[in-house]
């Protein structure tokens, strides 16, 4: 079992979590039910996942969680460029 904790990806992706929850805040109402917890929910299955990952006893269970945060990861990209291009956030 490995200590998630102690990965600095999993410290930097907990960290931009909460980057994105502060962010999230300033997007309009109207995405309350749309956008917002699209974005909130590929945010937190990156470090989610990679401790989840982190619990399986082999490597190639703890790859396959890394691959879902890498998917996850992708996603949020979209959904950054989205909200940015609909200028609910900026650069």
């Amino acid at each position: 079992m490995r200590d998630f904790k102690k990965y600095d990806v999993w410290n930097l992706s907990h960290k931009f979590v909460l980057k994105i929850y502060d962010v999230t805040e300033r997007v309009p109402a109207k995405e309350k039910y749309q956008l917002i917890p699209q974005i909130q929910r590929a945010a937190y299955s990156i470090p989610s996942n990679f401790s989840e990952g982190c619990e399986r006893d082999s490597d190639k269970d703890f790859n396959r969680f890394i691959q879902i945060c890498l998917g996850s990861a992708h996603e949020l990209e979209y959904f950054i460029l989205l909200a940015k291009d609909l200028n609910y956030i900026s650069e």
